[in-house]
């Protein structure tokens, strides 16, 4: 074994633990959480080690960096997730090799995601992103819809060709109510989820926590969370 190789064992491991352990304290089965490792600025062969070790949800936030990788990769098992602010003028390439987008904010991102998967005759699943720190009508410092966005969104995403609504994500906000809140924003999170499903039962997908929080979304009944450094270590600084 690399010492690459080691180490990415030795930190999924940990990782594993801590969802394990939130499991067990919140009642929950460990297969109702699924770990996605964020690859953002790390190579393509720690993707591969990665699948290696059992990993088969990657995400990626840059799709100038992610469309190589993904295509680096291309024979391996795995489902990719987008989760950076998107614009409309990367959304062709992004649907060539996401599965799903984690980061659908708004109205034009719909029309402009389901021409993109007719065009390329791919199902895309797409979750929402609810900012907790966006007043109503506006978007979030971090992307994201407003709380009361989220309906019109969802109904937009469930009438577009091509898409499949999968559920909601948020990032823990940086300002506002929820600041430093951590379990409130996900258990707000959850709130919302609980709203959504009531019109779209398949959209039961709850994309919340990173390593510094993983622990408060599980708690809080999240099914899926998104983490970079404590499985691939500090990020190198980019430029």
């Amino acid at each position: 074994m690399t010492d690459r190789k080691a180490q990415l064992a030795a930190n999924l491991a940990h990782v594993e633990e801590r969802i394990a352990s939130s499991c067990a304290a919140a009642g929950r089965k460990r297969e109702e959480v699924t770990l996605i490792v964020v690859t953002k600025t790390y190579p393509a062969s720690d993707v591969r080690i990665l699948h290696d070790l059992g990993v088969r949800h990657v995400a990626e936030n840059r799709d100038q960096d992610a469309a190589p990788k993904a295509a680096a990769c291309a024979d391996l098992s795995l489902t990719w997730h987008f989760v950076g602010q998107l614009q409309t003028n990367k959304v062709r390439s992004v649907t060539s090799y996401a599965d799903v987008v984690q980061s659908v904010d708004r109205a034009k991102l719909v029309t402009a995601l389901s021409a993109a998967a007719e065009r390329g005759e791919r199902g895309l699943g797409c979750l929402i992103q609810v900012a907790l720190d966006a007043e109503s009508g506006e978007r979030g410092e971090r992307g994201g819809v407003a709380p009361d966005g989220v309906e019109e969104l969802a109904a937009a995403i469930g009438a577009a060709p091509g898409l499949r609504l999968d559920g909601l994500m948020t990032v823990a906000p940086l300002a506002g109510e929820y600041a430093g809140r951590q379990r409130a924003a996900f258990d707000r999170l959850m709130e919302i989820s609980s709203r959504l499903r009531a019109g779209h039962p398949a959209a039961n997908m709850v994309s919340a926590g990173m390593s510094g929080d993983l622990e408060d979304a599980v708690a809080a009944g999240a099914t899926h969370v998104r983490v970079g450094t404590a499985v691939l270590g500090v990020r190198p600084r980019l430029g």
